[in-house]
């Protein structure tokens, strides 16, 4: 279930010429990346996939050097450094006396977002791969190709959890869409019982139980039908939901949606999603959601919407730009990599959101749909 966007990302920085292209190589053990002595060979960040022994899949990213002169080299930096905000893993590469200001930058950026770095010397001796796959697996976070269970904490074994799946022309063809398989697949590993209904067939699933479900999961875009149909008592929230606390964030979330109710004539929302697909008449970011922000303020907004693959570079962010950026469910990405996307935001002190939980605000049960999740006390990426 795990496509390239989900492995964990291991990048490699370092000036010109220091042997990052050949360091792909070495590690994936294919002629990947192109070896030149003419520095400057690389010009924008390449992936490639391996497999690292008791880790799985990962990306290599390969980055222009740190060091490049002039304006293009200059804009090559700004990608190489953009790079840094996506990554799992930074492998900083360096040469034996050649460590200076285009070293220390990637190391102080690290040392502020609190990503890992392992510090590789070049071109001295012979390095051992078994040795240094080794102090990869040991720098790589755990949890960035180890994902904790969705609603491990909520569910246990024997519960029955009622997932209300709408079909419409947004829906793909033929097929779930991913974050209901991905809870599905989680209640599964915890041997819970998972009954799938549209919301018109809602009322007659809930009778047939001979108890309340210890969870209702509905797609986001069915808040309000479904929330007049499930008892009070009964828990609800949305796959939307589900996903924005697994992917950390969840707390910046909490409070940012608030600042819902503060939007006024003219402001601008950013909507971020991660991942490209067929738009239509009923698209959540790009339809439902904007009119129903609409409605809830009253107010005339003005929306922006990037989809598909960006990072923390392709929007500037100020207080003024935008007044709010609400982020999809992350569905085919990292957490790292939702980090990423909020980052500028999350800097410049602009309130961040989610799908799911401004629709559950727009549909006035906000604190409905988050009440099973605050009272974990489980709100942050572990």
């Amino acid at each position: 279930m795990k496509g390239n966007e989900l492995k964990p990302r291991i990048g490699l920085f370092g000036r010109r010429n220091v042997g990052k292209s050949t360091m792909v190589n070495f590690l994936t053990g294919q002629q990947t990346a192109i070896v030149s002595d003419t520095a400057g060979t690389t010009t924008d960040p390449v992936r490639k996939s391996m497999e690292i022994g008791g880790i799985g899949p990962v990306v290599l990213i390969d980055t222009a050097g740190i060091d490049d002169e002039g304006e293009l080299g200059k804009m090559r930096v700004e990608k190489s450094m953009a790079a840094l905000a996506e990554v799992d893993l930074a492998l900083l590469l360096y040469t034996e006396g050649c460590y200076g200001e285009p070293e220390t930058m990637v190391e102080r950026w690290c040392t502020e977002h609190g990503t890992p770095l392992l510090k590789v010397l070049t071109k001295k001796a012979p390095i051992d791969k078994t040795a240094l796959i080794a102090q990869i697996k040991e720098a790589l976070p755990e949890s960035a190709y180890r994902g904790r269970s969705l609603l491990g904490d909520i569910i246990g074994h024997g519960d029955t959890v009622v997932l209300v799946t709408p079909i419409d022309s947004s829906a793909p063809e033929g097929r779930m869409i991913l974050p209901q398989v991905q809870v599905l697949r989680d209640l599964m590993d915890l041997h819970a019982q998972a009954l799938f209904c549209q919301p018109q067939e809602l009322p007659a699933t809930l009778a047939a139980l001979k108890e309340p479900p210890s969870l209702v999961v509905t797609d986001s875009q069915a808040f309000k039908q479904v929330a007049a149909i499930v008892p009070a008592d009964v828990p609800l929230t949305s796959f939307s939901v589900v996903l924005a606390r697994q992917k950390g964030l969840f707390a910046e979330y909490l409070e940012g949606t608030k600042s819902i109710g503060s939007l006024q004539d003219g402001d601008r929302v950013l909507l971020l999603e991660s991942c490209t697909h067929n738009v239509t008449c009923e698209d959540i970011g790009r339809v439902k959601l904007p009119a129903a922000l609409r409605k809830t303020t009253g107010k005339d907004l003005q929306f922006e919407i990037i989809g598909g693959a960006m990072t923390a570079t392709h929007y500037p962010l100020s207080t003024t730009h935008y007044k709010l950026v609400i982020q999809c469910g992350g569905c085919v990405i990292t957490a790292q990599q939702v980090r990423a996307r909020l980052l500028p935001a999350l800097e410049a002190g602009v309130p961040v959101s989610n799908y799911g939980l401004a629709l559950a605000w727009c549909n006035g049960i906000f604190d409905r749909a988050t009440k099973i999740f605050q009272q974990t006390n489980k709100t942050t990426q572990p």
